[in-house]
């Protein structure tokens, strides 16, 4: 089980292991997307970097960057991914829109 804690949100959502953070924060209510986001969004496909997300902890229970992502977010912070390309294999805490 891959348990992601939404700190802003203050929800706790039990996941699959392996679950997709952007599909499992939507299913549960949770905007990822700021304005520019919401009108831009390619829609999961790792393709626009608008669902960028803050891992406060658990960043050793997800999957590794893809290539994608690492050119995307090469400016910034290590912590960051994109909920989109990322996947939950154990407990993590998450930020949205950092």
């Amino acid at each position: 089980m891959a348990n992601i804690t939404f700190v802003k949100e203050n929800k706790e959502v039990i996941a699959a292991d392996g679950a997709n953070l952007r599909e499992k924060a939507l299913q549960n209510g949770i905007d990822l997307y700021t304005l520019r986001g919401k009108l831009i969004n390619c829609g999961g496909y790792g393709q626009c970097g608008t669902c960028i997300v803050e891992i406060v902890s658990g960043m050793e229970n997800l999957s590794e960057k893809t290539d994608f992502e690492q050119r995307k977010l090469k400016k910034k912070p290590e912590n960051y991914r994109l909920a989109c390309q990322t996947l939950a294999h154990g407990p993590v805490t998450v930020n949205t829109k950092p």
